[in-house]
């Protein structure tokens, strides 16, 4: 009977140990997310194992507990983590511009100023938009803003 009982605190240790291990390899590659679920599975093994259950359902448990975790947390904690910011052109869709040069598509001239930054400029409808006129930027094409 103590051989099967040092035995369960021997699998106690080793669901610990696999914990503790995972969960130093998770820190060490913060940004990977690889071995976080491993060691959560390690960790509800680990209970199965204090609750004296045979090794292969402890076994068993570690491998479905961190599959379903994998499969079914990974993409949004991987979504959550990875947040986009929108890019500086991005920001200016929407945003006022003052016509420093007249805008005409089909001679290819035109140029506003957007907080402080000039920009070459086109009419999103083809016509052509005065210099000292307020527009508008829709939409930021390579190093042009779409304006009307």
């Amino acid at each position: 009977m103590d051989v099967f009982l040092d035995s369960q605190l021997y699998m106690t240790v080793f669901w610990a140990i696999g914990f503790v291990v995972f969960l130093g390899l998770e820190i060490a590659t913060a940004t990977a997310l690889v071995t976080i679920w491993l060691a959560l599975g390690s960790f509800v093994a680990m209970f199965f194992a204090i609750a004296k259950l045979p090794f292969w359902i402890q076994c068993t448990v570690f491998v479905v507990v961190s599959a379903v975790l994998l499969i079914f947390t990974r993409p949004a904690v991987k979504k959550l983590l990875t947040k986009t910011n929108p890019t500086n052109f991005e920001l200016d869709v929407g945003k006022s511009a003052t016509v420093v040069e007249t805008i005409n598509n089909s001679a290819g001239e035109g140029r506003v100023t957007l907080n402080g930054t000039y920009w070459t400029a086109r009419s999103q409808d083809g016509q052509i938009i005065e210099k000292d006129t307020i527009v508008t930027v829709v939409k930021v094409d390579g190093a042009k803003l779409i304006v009307k």
